[in-house]
């Protein structure tokens, strides 16, 4: 099934083959996303689609406050203007089609099975007769028709979405992808990474709620941000922790795979030290924290009851990079590797000795980076 643009694209060219003078089409598709409203896809003839997205609060704006989309969904009905007889109090989106050459304009809801607000599609026509009675007919019914595969387009830009918000690109296309039965998985070899927050305990004590809140998705954005620009995918947040991985397809890789795994933690140190300036100036106390890195074979896959699954990593490795994050606050550093990855980075670090790690038999090398 083709995506939105392209299916607008092929079935508004073939709405001009019939005769209909169409000059102008969008349609807007409510999202559920976190960070998006809807997304409007914008025809004109002679052009490629136009995907526009629209941000949570557009609502609220004058771009939709009394324009025709918000009269077509809130009402349920067709609105029609026609261009050449607007007044002051028309919306501005009127006046600027016809400025553009527009004649005839109409807005209209699908109507879909799906619970929220309804998609709403607009055409408009720069024939200098507008649309005839059988255009707007024939575009309603279209419109009607279009409903199925706009439902269906819908149906998985949620399950896209939902997968991505919770489990990450590439985990979630995994399990869109039919990875979904319990004790199914595979084994990878990884670059591990976990990070935590230092003395988050204290500061629920001493915060209050809010502030807290905002404290931990400012730094929880950070670590995104870091691990993102440098290939590394979020697996799980633990409270303050963030469990992530880098993936290394093949051992050839791993030198340039590590290697953006201290980019990502360089960073993040960077990204640490500039809010702390700015935290100072408010009179807040600053924000530490440590990482723990690590090599290793993981089994990748689902675990859980028969009908509620997590998709993780586990294996010792896992431990390892958890234990070592843990030691970053006794050895007085930011960052603190294994003799494991450290072997098969190309970037020099610093030996720190040889430490117990909790769980772990024998005392293991831990390394840092370079002062």
């Amino acid at each position: 099934m083709p995506r939105p643009a392209a299916f607008i694209e092929q079935l508004l060219v073939r709405v001009l083959q019939t005769g209909i003078p169409l000059w102008r089409a969008y349609i807007g598709l409510q999202l559920v996303h976190p960070q998006l409203q809807a997304m409007g896809y914008v025809w004109r003839r002679g052009e490629k689609v136009q995907e526009i997205a629209r941000a949570w609060g557009i609502q609220f704006t004058p771009a939709y406050i009394g324009s025709p989309l918000q009269a077509a969904r809130e009402q349920g009905r067709l609105v029609r203007h026609h261009l050449a007889h607007l007044t002051e109090q028309d919306h501005v989106l009127l006046h600027e089609l016809k400025a553009d050459g527009g004649v005839d304009y109409m807005a209209l809801p699908m109507h879909i099975r799906r619970e929220g607000a309804l998609p709403v599609v607009t055409f408009a026509t720069d024939s200098r007769l507008g649309f005839s009675d059988d255009d707007v007919t024939d575009l309603t019914r279209l419109v009607d028709l279009m409903g199925a595969v706009t439902e269906m387009h819908i149906e998985r830009s949620v399950a896209e979405t939902v997968a991505n918000t919770y489990l990450g690109p590439e985990v979630g296309q995994r399990v869109l992808n039919g990875a979904i039965r319990r004790g199914e998985g595979e084994e990878i070899r990884a670059v591990l990474w976990f990070s935590d927050l230092r003395d988050f305990t204290g500061m629920n004590e001493r915060l209050p709620a809010a502030e807290v809140l905002e404290l931990l998705n400012n730094y929880l954005q950070l670590v995104g941000d870091a691990l993102k620009a440098h290939g590394g995918e979020i697996l799980k947040f633990i409270g303050d922790g963030v469990m992530a991985y880098f993936p290394a397809e093949d051992a050839l890789f791993l030198p340039m795979v590590t290697g953006e795994a201290l980019g990502a933690a360089r960073r993040l140190i960077a990204d640490i030290e500039a809010a702390n300036e700015a935290r100072a100036t408010g009179g807040r106390e600053p924000v530490r924290f440590g990482v723990g890195l690590h090599v290793g074979d993981v089994t990748f896959g689902n675990v859980g009851t028969e009908d509620r699954l997590d998709f993780t990593v586990i294996g010792p490795a896992v431990n390892r990079a958890s234990r070592l994050e843990g030691m970053t606050k006794a050895l007085g550093v930011k960052v603190c590797a294994s003799a494991e990855f450290n072997e098969v980075c190309t970037v020099p670090m610093k030996s720190l000795g040889k430490h117990r790690l909790r769980g772990v038999p024998a005392p293991v090398e831990i390394f840092t980076l370079p002062d």
